[in-house]
């Protein structure tokens, strides 16, 4: 029989998984040789992964939220290994899962699981991490880790719209350059953000038009500070509309970005903390990650 590793982040959005670890894992065990590993802290199932021998698991299952999966992607690419990864989100936002039509039932995410199909997908190198949507700085990033977890788990995803209004009065312009396939883009800009995904932070929504999640390209959006209160409320309108094409907003695609930053200021990679750098390369990592993802092409017939 297969084997499978399942990583579970029992602390991860409202403690789901703590009552439904026993239901997934007889799911998955229809089909595989089960090993679960439970995390213990920040960075545990980076260091699970790194430990795990090459070839000794055929799939691993990551139950929690996007910054979990972020810790497994992370094991993956620091250690070569090309492992397929399933993902479970008990997180409160998992952002990134619902624009891959990937259940945020529990126990159906499972069961897609064995029954779906392969996709390779972008993986993002931030200097010398990793994300697997986005890397994003300015207002209303830090939301995602200065709420506090138990209030994420009873306000859900509006926990991080509170803690984002809390910041807009203290929001300032930061002067940064970027360096994306030899041009220069150079701004005050009140958020930015490194993306391979349809959203950014629940807020941002881009045309499904306008990204492709296995290109090898970046998506880049760029606010700027505005002149005035008509500015900004163009810059907002534009967001709401998916209209990129306003002034403030520079949306534009890369294969790698330079970002030059003297302040050193700080980032969020999939809603985790990131320090930022004098200068830091991003590279878009193309086809790094072999995940599984529902096959609703079978689901229909």
């Amino acid at each position: 029989m297969k084997k499978l590793l399942l990583i579970v982040n029992p602390k991860s959005g409202r403690a789901k998984m703590r009552s439904e670890l026993l239901a997934v894992t007889e799911i998955l065990s229809s089909k595989y040789d089960v090993t679960v590993y439970i995390t213990k802290c920040r960075a545990d199932a980076t260091e699970r992964v790194k430990r795990t021998e090459e070839n000794e698991f055929d799939l691993i299952v990551v139950c929690g939220g996007d910054g979990t999966l972020n810790e497994v992607i992370t094991g993956l690419m620091l250690s070569g290994k090309n492992t397929r990864v399933g993902y479970i989100p008990s997180g409160t936002l998992n952002e990134w899962s619902s624009g891959l039509g990937i259940s945020r039932n529990i126990e159906t995410a499972a069961k897609d699981i064995l029954d779906g199909k392969k996709i390779d997908l972008d993986i993002g190198k931030f200097g010398d991490k990793y994300f697997s949507y986005t890397a994003s700085f300015g207002a209303f990033t830090d939301a995602s880790y200065s709420a506090p977890q138990d209030i994420k788990n009873v306000l859900g995803q509006a926990a991080y719209f509170f803690e984002g209004i809390k910041s807009l009065a203290n929001i300032k312009p930061l002067h940064l350059k970027f360096e994306a396939d030899g041009k220069i883009y150079e701004g005050d800009y009140l958020f930015g953000a490194i993306s391979n995904s349809m959203s950014v932070g629940g807020i941002v929504k881009f045309d499904k038009a306008a990204v492709e999640l296995d290109d090898g390209i970046f998506e880049i959006l760029l606010i700027s500070k505005p002149a005035n209160i008509a500015k900004l409320q163009g810059i907002i309108d534009g967001i709401l509309k998916k209209d990129l094409n306003r002034d403030g907003i520079d949306f534009f695609h890369a294969k790698s970005v330079t970002v030059y930053d003297s302040n050193g200021i700080p980032w969020t990679l999939d809603g985790e903390f990131c320090e930022g750098a004098e200068k830091t390369v991003a590279e878009n990592l193309h086809s790094a990650l072999h995940l599984i993802i529902p096959n609703n092409e079978e689901k229909n017939a």
